[in-house]
């Protein structure tokens, strides 16, 4: 019953909201990408503050997330059993993601600290092919001057 009683509330102010919603939208992501242009003049020196201005982008866009599953998707009015059924295996999903490259990255760490035939290999330095086409270039060189001689005598016999 208290189901039904939310819908019956939220079913008056329906468009207004929808256009309060757009607006917040509207502003989150313009502020995003200030932030975003305004992060491209600042120097590399101040990583620091990069890093800042990128967690506020991050903030911001979860902060859009939240407005979109709730009110486009329609879960702010559903019970609270039916919003952890989708939360509580969302959160779980970026649990395994953040989990797998947590791993990841520690496998690369051990792979290059202990495995002495993959930190050989890494370090073999490998010669430029610019070197080698010179050296064909230059003994082509006086081939085509050759041919060009060749060409030559075959035109006046």
């Amino acid at each position: 019953m208290e189901h039904t009683a939310e819908h019956q509330e939220h079913s008056g102010g329906g468009t207004k909201e929808i256009v309060k919603v757009t607006i917040i939208l509207t502003v989150l992501t313009i502020v995003e990408l200030i932030l975003g242009f305004w992060m491209i003049s600042i120097p590399l020196e101040r990583a620091s503050f990069r890093l800042a201005v990128k967690g506020t982008i991050v903030i911001l866009m979860l902060a859009k997330a939240f407005y979109i599953v709730a009110y486009f998707m329609h879960l702010k009015h559903e019970i609270k059993n039916m919003i952890m059924t989708i939360v509580v295996p969302l959160a779980l999903f970026v649990w395994f993601i953040i989990a797998f490259l947590y791993d990841g990255n520690s496998f690369r760490h051990l792979r290059n600290t202990y495995d002495p035939h993959y930190k050989e290999q890494s370090t073999i330095k490998i010669e430029k092919k610019e070197h080698s086409s010179e050296t064909k270039q230059e003994g082509a060189k006086p081939n085509d001057a050759k041919d060009g001689k060749q060409e030559e005598k075959k035109a006046t016999h």
